[in-house]
């Protein structure tokens, strides 16, 4: 499951099972925060090449949840 600005249009265009679709951002939104915490663990000890990656998980780990968010709101509807 890619994650960008065009997700969420997406989701509403194509119509798909929210059940299904929560369990799997649900597993994204855990595999980010794992992420963000090794990254962070990294910066700790001055081991991270990439600090910019950081800010783009939390941004990634942002959207996820406004699409789980909405998902909550609008349900199928959307």
């Amino acid at each position: 499951l890619h994650l960008d600005g065009s997700l969420v249009p997406a989701i509403k265009r194509v119509g798909l099972c929210c059940k299904l679709l929560a369990k799997e951002l649900d597993a994204k939104l855990l595999e980010l925060k794992d992420e963000l915490f090794k990254l962070r663990f990294q910066q700790a000890i001055n081991q991270l090449e990439n600090p910019m990656r950081i800010s783009a998980v939390k941004k990634d780990i942002a959207r996820v949840k406004t699409v789980i968010r909405d998902i909550e709101l609008h349900g199928s509807e959307s």
